[in-house]
């Protein structure tokens, strides 16, 4: 690891668990009696999704998808690609996306309306980390963990250019 490259811990792994079981008991109590499918976007959310899934208590069905607007830069391209898509049907289903980080939220507005011409009862987006600074499409994230500023945040899942995923907190990638 290059630590040199990375900043000081922003959120631990504790927090980030206390959070994981917040959420998960508001899903639990929005969708009670209810089954959820959460589809975790890869590969960034799979901490996260891992965390909320032991955290709620209900019937459920765990999908995934693998979409890509980034590559190996630092900036969002705004061009939303699925690379792999749902295996499950979730038509009249209450479905959860699952994700990482929301920044530019252009990824995420594809997905709800993508979810929603495959006729989604319900579509929430729950997401690790909100960087609000970085929207380019208005978006609400119905359960949001912790809220970020500008800056290239890896570890736990997140990553630049497949490094730093393995980190069990948040951090700050240093500009070179």
């Amino acid at each position: 690891m290059h630590t040199e490259t990375i900043g000081t811990v922003m959120i631990t792994q504790e927090e980030i668990n206390a959070k994981a079981a917040e959420i998960g008991r508001r899903i639990t109590e929005d969708f009670a009696g209810e089954e959820v499918v959460l589809v975790g976007i890869l590969r960034g959310a799979v901490l996260w999704m891992a965390d909320i899934m032991k955290n709620v208590n209900l019937d459920m069905v765990i999908d995934f998808m693998a979409v890509s607007s980034y590559g190996a830069s630092t900036k969002s391209s705004g061009i939303v690609k699925i690379n792999k898509d749902l295996d499950t049907d979730i038509e009249g289903k209450n479905v959860i996306i699952v994700e990482d980080i929301v920044d530019s939220g252009v990824t995420l507005n594809y997905l709800k309306g993508y979810f929603e011409s495959r006729g989604a009862k319900v579509i929430k987006i729950c997401a690790l980390l909100d960087k609000p600074e970085g929207r380019r499409v208005d978006i609400d994230v119905d359960y949001k963990g912790f809220t970020v500023d500008n800056r290239f945040i890896v570890g736990y899942g997140l990553d630049f250019d497949q490094k730093y995923r393995n980190l069990p907190y948040i951090t700050w990638l240093k500009e070179e």
